[in-house]
């Protein structure tokens, strides 16, 4: 096939591509940094032309122009599945939605049909010889919208890396509509977040947990970054990686001789992710790199592919605890803060892992706007708060006071548990609300 002369016929630029979005149509955008900001913007262009337009996407790294030109909402309506800072901000406002799921099981949306896509809006890789185009640095859900898709319009960017798979790491010609050509600008980076003495803390216990041969799956933030960099100076050996979110504390750990992935049980000797961010450090990492291998977020996240690997060791961050153990993760109150992302599938799914663990990782306090200190072990969680892993599924709760292990214990043994590893200010009123919710025994002892 002439691959070149069908690149050819394709090829439009982002005004024409875009005039075949009709008013009530569901688009979606790309996921987190290969969101397109060239088709975003020639779409936002065309607002007096639509009303009823339906945006998805998937944790947006830039506030999206549909958004700032139509701050009514008379044209647009923005859904983000996983809060950016952005998308944060913007949902204050009024400006955006959230769609709760369960991580690993968003592509079956699409296959099943409970997400109408009129228009799939993308960002790709240069196509080869074959007539492919490389997905870049999020596989996740892409190829399951793409192909729900009843038109694919894709941005060509050559600053993209070329992520190796795995599986579905790339679309071809005949998969997509309109080709447009991008300037290649380079893909957005994620500030670097500083890490805190309280992080290091935590990040001790962690590391010190974590057997050599351990499978590993970090969270965003500063606390898993810590764990990564400790993790890089430490001298655990053959560690593997099967996780969500690539990010640049993997590069520092390889390149540090601590991950082989030679005692992994699937995908031996491969760093297996579903989406990428981080620095260009990273993306160079990436780039062609046969020891990384891009994965649709069905099988990174299946909680029984991730347990195939023994000694999966999951860390992840949390907003507040409940003294049940119920984990909150993605929101303070009613406000959305993020989304549940893979944390509900890697805390069950490394508790199925042979010796496997699960760490929800926080601070025990944090100082609030005013000054005052708040504990982050709380008696219940607030009004509103969403519960990310339930009681039942959490595993071990860290913060710089300790870690504890939930599993197999009653109410009064947990709320002793997590109270041992609060904030010493708080302990006796937590311990005086434990009591008013019949959670509480006199012979209870916290150090």
């Amino acid at each position: 096939m002439n691959f070149a002369q069908e690149y050819t016929n394709k090829l439009r630029n982002a005004q024409e591509a875009v005039k075949i979005v009709k008013s009530g149509d569901n688009v979606h955008y790309g996921e987190f940094v290969m969101n397109s900001q060239l088709l975003d913007a020639a779409l936002a262009d065309r607002k007096e032309d639509l009303c009823n337009v339906i945006v998805r996407t998937n944790c947006c790294p830039f506030v999206p122009q549909v958004v700032q030109v139509d701050p009514k909402r008379e044209h647009f309506t923005l859904i983000d599945t996983h809060f950016s800072s952005v998308s944060r901000h913007l949902h204050d406002n009024d400006l955006c939605y959230y769609e709760p799921l369960t991580y690993h099981e968003v592509p079956s949306w699409y296959y099943r049909g409970y997400v109408p896509v009129d228009v799939a809006m993308i960002k790709v890789g240069p196509m080869d010889e074959h007539g492919f185009f490389n997905l870049g640095t999020a596989n996740s859900y892409t190829t399951a919208f793409v192909s729900a898709a009843k038109i694919v319009i894709a941005e060509v960017n050559n600053s993209i890396p070329r992520c190796l798979g795995g599986n579905k790491e790339a679309l071809h010609i005949s998969e997509i509509d309109y080709l447009v050509e991008g300037d290649s600008e380079p893909l957005i980076q994620l500030p670097q977040v500083p890490i805190n003495d309280i992080d290091q803390k935590v990040a001790e216990l962690v590391v010190n947990a974590i057997p050599n041969g351990g499978c590993l799956q970090l969270g965003i933030g500063a606390m898993p970054n810590a764990i990564g960099a400790m993790i890089a100076r430490s001298d655990l050996k053959d560690l593997g990686v099967h996780t969500e979110m690539l990010v640049d504390s993997y590069v520092d750990m390889y390149e540090a001789g601590r991950i082989t992935g030679k005692l992994k049980q699937i995908d031996k000797g491969k760093m297996v992710y579903t989406f990428a961010m981080g620095t260009d450090k990273l993306y160079n990492f990436l780039d062609n790199n046969p020891v990384c291998a891009s994965y649709p977020v069905e099988y990174t996240n299946d909680p029984y592919v991730i347990a195939q690997n023994q000694r999966v060791m999951a860390i992840n961050n949390a907003i507040e605890v409940d003294l049940y153990g119920q984990v909150c993760s993605e929101s303070s109150g009613i406000r959305q803060i993020t989304g549940t992302g893979g944390q509900l599938d890697y805390i069950f799914g490394s508790y199925k892992s042979e010796a496997g663990k699960g760490f929800i990782c926080l601070s025990s306090s944090i100082i609030g706007k005013n000054g005052e200190m708040i504990s982050r072990i709380v008696p219940t969680l607030p009004t509103g708060a969403t519960v990310t892993v339930p009681r039942s599924i959490t595993y071990y709760v860290v913060t710089e006071y300790g870690m504890v292990n939930l599993k197999g214990k009653s109410t009064y043994q947990r709320a002793e548990a997590l109270i041992s590893i609060a904030h010493p200010q708080f302990r006796d009123e937590l311990i005086k609300r434990a009591a008013e919710m019949k959670i509480w025994r006199r012979s209870n002892k916290i150090a």
